[in-house]
């Protein structure tokens, strides 16, 4: 502790000496303090990236060891990616693609940390078709025999797997038939 000591001892001689001690002891000190962050956290100019208990090792206003403690949990951020194909549109996280392409949403993860998931989208589009034709009695189309005109359509899928549109202005002429009658 600190305070005025004294010390009587005998000099050579034989007399008394006194001897006073005046004493200040300085204490060495600590510190504790819990942190948790997202993927790495900045520490008495250290960066960590992993949970643990670190310790940090100074000299406090008196001039003695202070220890500073630090519980630190590290949480981690997440990412995902998936690639999809679909056929003229994507529904993802709320928003409708249209196009092919690269596509990122960010939002937080369990532990509060950033999530960013990745989408690797390709759009195929599905196909029309017109055409038009004329026939005498009938027309075969697809493998269905028309006799009469009319629009038609066959549907079917492309190369692609997205619907396949076709459509048949088809105009059927009839033949006709004619008798003639002799007389003799």
């Amino acid at each position: 502790e600190s305070g005025t000591y004294t010390y009587e001892s005998t000099n050579d001689e034989g007399c008394i000496n006194v001897a006073t001690l005046t004493l200040v002891i300085n204490n060495s000190s600590t510190s504790q303090e819990s942190a948790t962050s997202c993927d790495s956290y900045d520490w008495n100019g250290v960066t960590y990236t992993e949970s643990g208990t670190y310790t940090y090792e100074s000299t406090n206003d008196e001039g003695c060891t202070n220890v500073a403690t630090l519980t630190l949990t590290i949480n981690s951020s997440t990412s995902s990616q998936e690639t999809v194909t679909a056929c003229d549109s994507y529904e993802w996280n709320g928003t409708i693609y249209y196009e092919s392409g690269v596509y990122l949403y960010e939002s937080s993860n369990d532990v509060g940390c950033s999530n960013i998931d990745i989408l690797n989208l390709t759009i195929n589009n599905s196909t029309t078709s017109q055409e038009s034709a004329t026939a005498c009695d009938s027309y075969d189309w697809n493998g269905v025999t028309y006799t009469e005109s009319g629009v038609y359509t066959f549907n079917t899928t492309n190369q692609f797997g997205c619907d396949s549109t076709a459509t048949l202005n088809l105009t059927i002429n009839t033949a006709s038939s004619s008798s003639i009658e002799a007389i003799a």
